[in-house]
């Protein structure tokens, strides 16, 4: 982290657009040097939230802080902040080297010290040598590259990005997105992206925040959001799952959760409550192993009917009617391919089941 890494905080932050409330007494931290995605489907306030912070929209109240300033009512040109947006919005007419040096220009920087920077941001996308190019010689990924050295160069305190691989083909965005976090790293600014990819969240982000209805629903680490999900919502948002209905029955070591006709021993590594009852479970489709229907099946499986088959290339998806519900997985190709009707087991490791807090039971 830079010594420069600066921390924002948004305290009671809610944003009105006549009667709709896109934003509702939002409060956030996002540590200093840190890189937070933003997630969620469309119209949960994420990119509403992303303009606040960066001064393109006004807050309806609450304060937005940089560090201990306070710059809630600050216009965006002072609020010294990079951003790349989804549409690149290079100038066409200017070269490379001219579109990155643009808001030094406007700054008035001396002439040397514009072409040294331009020069060193340009290395550090991979762009050097690029400079007497136009936009339309150069590749999407390219002109992606050039909008980020554009935000970096001007050393800002915050670097902003907008969904900035969405009009990147798949084959270059996982490129992209590791550039992007390497950059950020390397310079420690602190960052905020909102994407609607999961994936590109969790493989860029320190942090993610879900977001729904204009409100926080989950903020965590990555890995904590896929593996310990504290809503159906965001189980079901992040990653694939399978959320059942199951039952708490039993005492003592006789614990057990019944889902179907599969039943789970407790252990202790399952973070259950002490009371019997309903409860809700999170089975991720790479947990989930199939097999040939057994005559009984184990009590850590259920026994299913494949309704239908998708070849994907390296793997195979399925559906599988049970007793718990319409379950999806996938599996590799090697392992052979089950077809529509055929009777199965659906084998469920004890470890890899996600419980979901009670007060997070709602889809």
């Amino acid at each position: 982290m830079s010594d420069s890494s600066i921390r924002i905080i948004l305290k009671n932050v809610s944003k009105h657009f006549g009667k709709v409330r896109a934003l509702d007494a939002v409060e956030i931290e996002f540590a200093p040097g840190s890189l937070t995605t933003l997630l969620g489907p469309s119209g949960c306030g994420k990119t509403t939230l992303l303009r606040l912070v960066s001064g393109l929209e006004e807050v309806s109240s609450g304060e937005i802080w940089f560090g201990d300033e306070n710059v809630t009512h600050l216009s965006a040109t002072r609020r010294d902040i990079g951003m790349v947006f989804q549409s690149y919005a290079l100038f066409p007419h200017m070269t490379v080297e001219q579109n990155v040096g643009y808001g030094l220009g406007v700054l008035k920087t001396a002439p040397g010290e514009i072409r040294d920077r331009v020069r060193e941001v340009l290395d550090m996308v991979a762009m050097d040598g690029y400079q007497q190019r136009y936009p339309n010689e150069l590749s999407g990924g390219q002109q992606q590259r050039v909008a980020v050295a554009r935000a970096m160069v001007l050393r800002p305190k915050v670097l902003l990005f907008d969904e900035p691989l969405s009009n990147i083909d798949s084959k270059l965005r996982r490129s992209m997105r590791d550039d992007i976090r390497r950059l950020q790293q390397a310079s420690g600014i602190t960052a905020i992206y909102v994407t609607h990819d999961q994936a590109e969240a969790l493989a860029v982000s320190d942090e993610i925040i879900i977001m729904r209805n204009g409100m926080i629903e989950q903020k965590g680490p990555p890995q904590d959001l896929y593996h310990r999900p504290e809503t159906s919502f965001v189980a079901n948002f992040i990653g694939e799952s399978n959320v059942v209905s199951g039952e708490l029955k039993g005492t003592g070591e006789n614990r057990k959760i019944i889902f179907g006709d599969a039943a789970i021993a407790v252990n202790d590594s399952m973070p259950v409550r002490d009371e019997n009852g309903p409860i809700k479970l999170s089975l991720r489709p790479e947990v989930l192993e199939i097999t040939q229907r057994e005559e009984t099946s184990p009590p850590n499986g259920l026994s299913g009917i494949i309704v239908q088959s998708a070849y994907m290339g390296p793997v195979i998806e399925y559906s599988i009617e049970t007793q718990a519900g319409v379950l999806f997985t996938r599996a590799p190709v090697y392992a052979g391919q089950f077809k529509a009707n055929d009777e199965v087991c659906v084998r469920i490791r004890p470890e890899e089941i996600i419980l979901i807090p009670e007060n997070g039971q709602d889809i």
